[in-house]
């Protein structure tokens, strides 16, 4: 058989299944994340991390498939080896890119919801103080 060929297929295989594991591990993982961002709203979570697994796998196997072909003929097992390794690293880096993309958006998110919630009493005030001591007299 051509190692052409077993290159293709062995780093199909391996590329779809690392992104399935990766995006099951990120969508278990991370819904408690996306919830406490979206501030404990369950059913929003949800269609959000659904959305995010969704559009995970559209762009990594979408990269997956455009970069199958590339490089040369494999003539034998050491460069067959030699080309899967770095296909499957780029691979792999891009999955970490994507990773670290959807936290830093989530932590942005999740940052401003917690700035938010600082800047505004938890309850509405019931009462005026009076001015103190050193203030200027009400006109009146």
């Amino acid at each position: 058989m051509d190692l052409t060929v077993v290159s293709y297929t062995v780093y199909l295989v391996v590329s779809i299944a690392l992104t399935i594991w990766v995006a099951r591990t990120l969508s278990r993982k991370g819904r408690l994340f996306i919830a406490d961002v979206l501030h404990g709203d369950e059913r929003l979570a949800d269609a959000v991390n659904h959305l995010l697994v969704v559009g995970f796998y559209l762009v990594n196997l979408g990269f997956v498939a455009l970069y199958l072909r590339g490089g040369d003929e494999i003539a034998s097992t050491a460069a067959l080896f030699e080309e899967l390794s770095a296909k499957l690293g780029v691979v792999l880096l891009v999955l970490g890119v994507l990773h670290l993309g959807n936290v830093w958006v989530l932590s942005k998110i999740r940052r401003r919801g917690i700035r938010d919630q600082e800047t505004h009493p938890p309850v509405a005030p019931d009462a005026h103080l009076t001015a103190g001591p050193f203030a200027a007299p009400a006109k009146g």
